[in-house]
């Protein structure tokens, strides 16, 4: 993949973040949703690549835009796969609160794992715990590992688990082992890329979350030298036979970062809505408005953070024209 391609998509989430954030707290998750995929679209069309959505709104006749399968781009350019979540936590920014994302991660054709939509286990550590967990270890295991490889008590873990029924087993596993809890009501992508940064304070993800958000996740941490691991977990025959389709027959077979990205280069972008612990949230001053975004490339592990600053009059469409 060409470098410019980071700077290209760091363009596009940006644009989805701005156009989604004037729904924050408004209570339409849908009227967010659109907004940033819209944006998405629009700035796509500008970016010298050949690229094929492997992750997105759903097939085509389901979805109007960023559809799996949709070519994106000018055409021209280096040929790569696309995974995105123009909004990651749409009902987060309905209800105004933490970590909603917009989300791009983009390999060289035929490495990104086309994930179902459905139902995925997963679990994802930091760079000091990667080749040490295992997803069939038992939950206190992998606690016990994380906590040695951190230097950690098990006292002082913070393990991140979605706010859901589903959980009740794991969440009591947990504190039966003594670790505390970050209980998050969406926005596992953001969970999961906060397992490998200090500052925010989290340590392991658990539990079941959605399949095209555990390849996003995956790409994040492949960029930033953690793991992610995963199972998928059909619940109908038709998800069963979606497997099947893509080679995969064993429901027990542990996806691990060669499935989930299998090229040895890969671009993860991910720009904040609202505010989390890794990123700031999108905030409007008058003609301007300013962002954060995390941009990472996994070829040369370089990891940025960038400040935005977006002047609403010379770029009211959030797209300029060539």
């Amino acid at each position: 993949m060409e470098r410019s391609l980071t700077m290209e998509i760091v363009r596009v989430t940006e644009a989805a973040a701005l156009s989604s954030a004037r729904w924050m707290g408004r209570g339409k998750k849908d009227e967010a949703d659109d907004a940033a995929t819209s944006a998405m679209r629009d700035v796509f069309d500008t970016i010298p690549m050949q690229g094929t959505v492997v992750i997105g709104e759903g097939e085509m006749d389901e979805a109007p835009m960023l559809y799996i399968g949709e070519e994106l781009g000018t055409g021209s350019g280096p040929s790569v796969d696309v995974a995105v979540d123009p909004l990651e936590g749409t009902n987060i920014v309905a209800q105004g609160t933490w970590n909603a994302l917009a989300v791009i991660a983009i390999a060289d054709h035929k490495t990104l794992l086309h994930a179902p939509d459905m139902y995925m286990q997963k679990l994802a550590v930091g760079p000091e715990s990667v080749g040490k967990v295992n997803i069939n270890y038992s939950t206190l295991k992998n606690l016990q590992i994380v906590a040695e490889a951190k230097g950690k008590a098990i006292e002082d873990l913070v393990a991140i688990v979605l706010d859901r029924p589903r959980h009740a087993k794991v969440i009591q596993e947990i504190r039966d082992a003594g670790a505390r809890i970050k209980l998050i009501s969406d926005g596992d992508v953001a969970a999961a890329m906060n397992t490998a940064f200090d500052d925010t304070g989290v340590d392991i993800l658990f539990g079941i979350g959605g399949a095209p958000e555990g390849v996003l996740a995956a790409v994040a941490l492949k960029c930033l030298g953690g793991e992610l691991q995963g199972k998928l977990i059909p619940s109908n025959d038709e998800e069963r036979d979606r497997c099947k389709k893509m080679g995969i027959t064993d429901f027990e077979k542990v996806l691990t970062m060669e499935d989930f990205c299998g090229g040895d280069d890969a671009i993860f972008a991910a720009t904040g809505v609202t505010d989390g612990e890794l990123l700031k949230g999108v905030q409007f001053k008058g003609t301007k408005a300013t962002t954060q975004t995390v941009v990472m490339r996994a070829k040369s592990g370089t990891v940025r953070f960038i400040d935005g600053e977006h002047s609403l009059q010379k770029k009211p469409n959030l797209v300029m024209e060539p």
